[in-house]
């Protein structure tokens, strides 16, 4: 059952089948089984934790959130870099790991570790900086004073494409903000997220301060979550429509909300852009994952004057793609995360040609297996397909010429989400004027990558609201006091 997981991990005790919570692995009678998408072998039969069973973990991370929280910063910080030197020295069987029950290429995994690590070390630093104000009073015998402190128990729904990185932005700013947290990984990938509970218990992260529930009720886990009074925050990354559920949920009992919800990034190459650079950007923002990134460029907008000149040269790049297991070294486009998400791509590129798009490259299933699709690029595709409205997520590149600034913007804007956005030009003038009207959340200009740990992740419009990363997101993790002493004069 586990033969993959006992060949390929070296250390085996990052291996675990249940949920982690109190400090403890809480089997159960229940199971649920976990596959390699690239080749549907099972990897692992999972504890499926119930949803009556989250009011242990709840419970646990109350009681641990004030000793938690009563820690100074530093002494949360020590604890958290200790989690983070010990993910950085497990990278490799943390990324063989993720590759097999996510798929992308191992690479790819490498990067994930690495870039989710780097928010623990980031958070705990920043844990420490968490200033508050005195604010000049109107009165000589008053002082203001602001603190910032710990919202308190905070639960998080994550998803599967980034099976470490998206909890370990969340769980770092919860814990150095002073909070206990409790994350609900995916079912299509919990091994990544319970390796990490392993990890942060070898850190000496006190029992009940990071918890992990597993388990396919997410419908009924999320109502609990989201329900519960002794939860102060909830953070999910997932669909804007589960994401409006969860909102509404949580209104019963008001509390902090930070949503990542979905996208439908546009990426505008302007006639005075660096082709060559355009080309490079569109291969890391749409290609990456298999096109299954949150912040992946959806729609492709070129000016018509160098549509020829970039289609011709990013169909070059595309046809260098090695499709096949992650976990081949010159593998650089692995498998959807199911058959399911092919029937999609497949069904929106069809719907494409059927309405007047060209298949330039790809478009098709791929042989290697069920969960394959072939690298594509599409042209003659217009704003209106539903190709161009949905989330893609999947490595499928539609491009559509424009004769004007102002019309590739306003197609670029005619989306209900607004999570990021990217565009090449080398005209400083255009710069400033088309980031200053574009709606979205965050912007890649001459650049293909934007996340990272000192930067605020997030979105506007129906991609949500709070942020991620940077200062920003340690404030979404955090409540202000105000004290007025009096009687000082």
């Amino acid at each position: 059952m586990q033969s993959s997981l006992n060949k390929l991990i070296s250390d085996q005790t990052l291996v675990k089948l249940s949920s982690f919570i109190d400090g403890k692995w809480l089997p159960s009678r229940n199971h649920f089984s976990v596959y390699d998408p690239a080749t549907n072998n099972k990897l692992a039969d999972v504890s499926d934790v119930q949803a009556t069973d989250v009011e242990i973990a709840i419970q646990a991370a109350y009681r641990a959130q004030e000793n938690w929280s009563m820690l100074s910063a530093n002494e949360r910080a020590t604890i958290m870099l200790k989690w983070f030197d010990l993910i950085i020295e497990h990278q490799e069987d943390l990324a063989t790991l993720l590759t097999l029950e996510q798929g992308k290429p191992l690479m790819e995994a490498r990067g994930e570790i690495s870039y989710g690590a780097s928010y623990i070390q980031w958070f705990a630093e920043e844990g420490k900086r968490a200033y508050g104000d005195v604010i000049p009073a109107n009165s000589n015998g008053q002082r203001i004073v602001v603190l910032k402190q710990g919202v308190g128990v905070v639960a998080a729904i994550t998803p599967w494409n980034f099976p470490n990185a998206m909890i370990t932005r969340k769980a770092a700013a919860a814990l150095a903000a002073g909070c206990s947290f409790i994350v609900k990984p995916s079912e299509l990938t919990p091994l990544s997220a319970l390796a990490l509970a392993e990890l942060a218990l070898q850190a000496g992260i006190p029992k009940g301060v990071f918890n992990v529930v597993v388990g396919t009720e997410a419908k009924a886990i999320g109502q609990v979550l989201t329900t519960h009074p002794l939860i102060a925050k909830f953070s999910f990354t997932g669909s804007t429509a589960v994401g409006k559920q969860l909102m509404a949920q949580s209104a019963t009992t008001v509390k902090r909300l930070s949503m990542e919800l979905g996208g439908n990034a546009p990426f505008i190459v302007f006639d005075d852009a660096d082709i060559d650079a355009a080309v490079e950007g569109v291969i890391a923002s749409k290609f990456r994952n298999a096109g299954q990134t949150c912040v992946c460029t959806n729609r492709i907008f070129v000016d018509n004057k160098v549509k020829h000149q970039f289609t011709e040269k990013l169909i070059a790049s595309v046809r260098h793609f090695t499709i096949g297991s992650g976990l081949e070294s010159t593998v650089n486009i692995g498998p959807l995360i199911s058959k399911a998400a092919v029937d999609k791509v497949e069904a929106l590129t069809s719907d494409a040609v059927r309405a007047g798009a060209s298949v330039l490259i790809g478009g098709t299933r791929s042989e290697y297996g069920q969960n394959f699709f072939m690298p594509t690029v599409i042209t003659n595709v217009n704003n209106e397909m539903a190709i161009a409205q949905s989330e893609i997520f999947g490595p499928v590149a539609c491009i559509i010429g424009f004769d004007k600034e102002d019309e590739a913007i306003e197609w670029a804007n005619a989306t209900e989400y607004g999570l990021a956005a990217y565009f090449y030009s080398q005209n400083i003038k255009r710069i400033w004027r088309v980031a200053d009207v574009l709606q979205f959340g965050m912007l890649g200009i001459n650049e293909g990558i934007i996340s990272n740990a000192a930067a605020p992740f997030g979105g506007i419009k129906q991609s949500g609201y709070g942020r991620e990363g940077s200062k920003y997101g340690l404030d979404g993790y955090m409540q202000t006091k105000y004290l007025c002493l009096g009687g000082l004069a």
